[in-house]
């Protein structure tokens, strides 16, 4: 069964945030911005249908999709790339896949408790952020 990801979620952790980003080639300046900014999520999940909007002072960003149909991301103001990205359940966690320059470019999240965690992934970096759950 799909985790239930509905929610306002406040990050509490963000590790290794700086190293993913140089692994995505993100200039120096914008590196800095986003490692000290505190994102928040805010997700909608209806059946096969979910909106994950991450949200921030710095840059707001919206991932609209459907769970195992594959569509071509647009990643301007990330790192100005595109990719084609499928996301999928594999148990109670909601991984993604991203192809395009990066190799083993994707994210994983899953809900434990009143967390929920992200795992990052690019060119063997590994970043993890853990939101906690806004009432």
């Amino acid at each position: 069964m799909p985790a239930d990801l509905n929610g306002y979620w406040k990050m509490t952790v963000n590790d290794n945030f700086e190293e993913y980003l140089k692994a995505l080639d993100v200039n120096v300046a914008i590196r800095k911005i986003a490692v000290l900014l505190s994102v928040d999520k805010d997700i909608s999940q209806d059946g096969d249908h979910i909106v994950i909007k991450t949200l921030s002072t710095f840059k707001n960003y919206m991932m609209d999709f459907h769970v195992g149909k594959e569509f071509e991301e647009d990643l301007s103001g990330i790192d100005d790339r595109k990719c084609m990205t499928t996301i999928s359940w594999e148990g109670d966690k909601l991984v993604c896949v991203q192809k395009g320059e990066k190799n083993g470019r994707g994210w994983t999240h899953w809900v434990d408790g009143d967390e929920l965690h992200l795992e990052l992934r690019v060119e063997g970096v590994v970043a993890k952020q853990v939101f906690k759950k806004s009432t």
